[in-house]
């Protein structure tokens, strides 16, 4: 049975269609990458079902577990297992980070029926998952994502995730703006949170983040829909030939 299941979803933006139609399918256990060019509608599909703002659901539905994520607000898609890790990252200033932190995963137990984590023994928790991913203290200490490095602000997202713990996690475009040695770091932090019971959906331009994340499978989509799927073999396919094949992809 599929965890997250997409059908027939199309959304506008500033009236604008962009999504025309995406059918999507993800079971439990599995990484599935969508590739495509620029405007091709890759985000817009991760931003309508984690519930941003001004991202018009015009169609369809995206079902997880069997609930429409489309009727929950944004908070309550992250409390029934939605994680999204941003491709920018933003900054909140005047929050710490552990607290930021400890308020999220909090929030979750709570939704759970099980008692919240006081502060000490929230700490060691953070601590102990934040030293694999060469997240330090002081990053613990400071504003969420202030004077982060890119590597920093992709680190910290994914201590969110395995504090988290979510059924569907989605990755929008994770390996913006790293170097291959913080691309390894939050790469070996995604592959550790691979779990019979979680699916991820890796949103990415290019192969080389794939050569870290190997998904199930990929999707290639182009002009608002998804055009084409196979094996982790597609992405060097596409390395070499690039999206033109695809560009006029009817919509």
């Amino acid at each position: 049975m599929a965890l997250l299941q997409i059908e027939g979803l199309k959304v506008a933006v500033a009236g604008k269609e962009i999504l025309r139609g995406i059918d999507l399918e993800l079971v439990p256990g599995q990484v599935h990458a969508i590739m495509g060019p620029n405007g091709s509608g890759k985000s817009t599909l991760a931003y309508a079902i984690a519930g941003r703002e001004g991202y018009e659901v015009t169609g369809g539905r995206a079902l997880l577990d069997g609930t429409d994520l489309l009727e929950l607000e944004p908070e309550e898609r992250a409390r029934a297992g939605l994680f999204l890790a941003f491709q920018y990252p933003v900054e909140i200033a005047g929050v710490g980070g552990v607290t930021f932190l400890k308020t999220a995963y909090n929030a979750l137990r709570k939704e759970r029926g099980e008692s919240e984590l006081d502060a000490m023994q929230f700490l060691k928790l953070v601590r102990a998952k934040a030293t694999a991913l060469g997240v330090g203290d002081d990053m613990l200490k400071r504003a969420v994502n202030s004077g982060f490095s890119g590597g920093e602000k992709k680190r910290f997202e994914i201590l969110q995730m395995a504090l988290l713990e979510p059924r569907v996690a989605v990755l929008d475009e994770t390996d913006s703006g790293l170097d291959i040695d913080a691309l390894k770091v939050v790469a070996g932090g995604v592959n550790a949170l691979r779990s019979p019971t979680r699916s991820m959906l890796v949103i990415t331009h290019y192969q080389r983040l794939l050569d870290y994340i190997v998904p199930d499978v990929i999707h290639v989509m182009a002009a608002g829909r998804i055009v084409r799927s196979g094996g982790k073999e597609l992405a060097l396919e596409l390395e070499s030939t690039g999206y033109a094949a695809h560009a006029g992809a009817p919509a």
